[in-house]
């Protein structure tokens, strides 16, 4: 099966992604698939700090109750409230609609995380 890993994203090796330029995070379209039908989400405030591969919130499944660890160190300055009505966005469109949270973005932090390249070649 082919999953979709769009190239301008970086990954950690837990399956969350970051967007470079808007701090907006998630998770894959991998760990989406693994998860199954995502039935709750739990997520920080607005204005709470996050560390770098920190636990930060939590994803349910049908299969699975799974922690969400942050890519990069900040202050979340957006949460996708959509998300406590319509947890299956996650399912639906994890790189869209199923969005969980921005970061404030210092571009030191990306180093340290995973390429599209790098990211494909550990989920295949």
């Amino acid at each position: 099966m082919s999953f979709d890993v769009p190239d301008d994203l970086r990954y950690r090796e837990s399956h969350e992604w970051i967007d470079p330029e808007t701090g907006r995070v998630g998770i894959s379209d991998f760990a989406q698939d693994e998860l199954g039908d995502v039935v709750f989400v739990e997520l920080p405030s607005e204005g709470d700090a996050v560390d770098a591969g920190a636990e930060f919130g939590v994803v349910e499944s049908i299969k699975a109750v799974s922690d969400l660890y942050s890519p990069i160190t900040g202050d979340v300055v957006a949460v996708n409230e959509a998300l406590f009505d319509a947890p299956e966005l996650v399912n639906e469109d994890p790189f869209g609609d199923g969005w969980m949270l921005e970061l404030d973005v210092d571009e030191g932090d990306l180093d340290d995380l995973l390429s599209a390249d790098e990211y494909r070649d550990q989920i295949a």
